[in-house]
């Protein structure tokens, strides 16, 4: 008898045995698919591409000394490359360079949300009344505008959430 007692718990413990690793298998395989789906849904997501569409000269750039006075309408456009993510645009910044100098005071854009592949256009008019610059960024405009070729530099400088669903990056 002693030997069918043996043999009746030497079967429950692997019974036991067997189903608690069937339960331990299944619990990671739960855990890999799940990550697997937030890993997914989750990745980092692009970053939105900006264009500079048009920049259209209001009022032809006059240089003092050493001053500027210039106005001018761009029109840039921003696409959403995400698929799952949509993009806030809690502040964006506008403003125009010259040899990396800022020749416009930035003007902010209003706060929007870019949904999934969306694209966006603003047209915002960026000027500069009598904007101090250093003496060698008014003597190179100078003769730029000479020479009729001025390269500026249309700069946006802002702050961007991500939402995924309901949930929403830095909330």
């Amino acid at each position: 008898m002693s030997k069918d007692k043996h043999h009746k718990h030497e079967h429950h413990l692997r019974r036991c045995c067997g189903c608690m690793a069937s339960c331990l298998l299944a619990l990671v395989l739960v855990v890999a698919f799940v990550s697997l789906v937030v890993y997914l849904a989750l990745r980092a997501p692009s970053k939105p591409s900006f264009y500079l569409q048009d920049l259209k000269l209001l009022r032809p750039i006059s240089l003092g000394d050493p001053s500027l006075t210039a106005s001018a309408q761009v029109t840039l456009a921003s696409r959403n490359p995400n698929d799952r993510v949509g993009i806030f645009y809690k502040r964006l910044d506008v403003f125009v360079t010259y040899r990396d100098e800022a020749v416009t005071v930035p003007v902010s854009l209003p706060p929007q949300y870019q949904g999934h592949r969306d694209f966006t256009v603003w047209s915002p008019v960026l000027s500069a009344e009598s904007v101090p610059v250093a003496a060698y960024v008014a003597d190179a405009m100078k003769q730029d505008v000479a020479a009729g070729f001025v390269a500026l530099q249309v700069k946006v400088d802002g702050r961007v959430k991500w939402k995924v669903g309901s949930w929403v990056s830095g909330s």
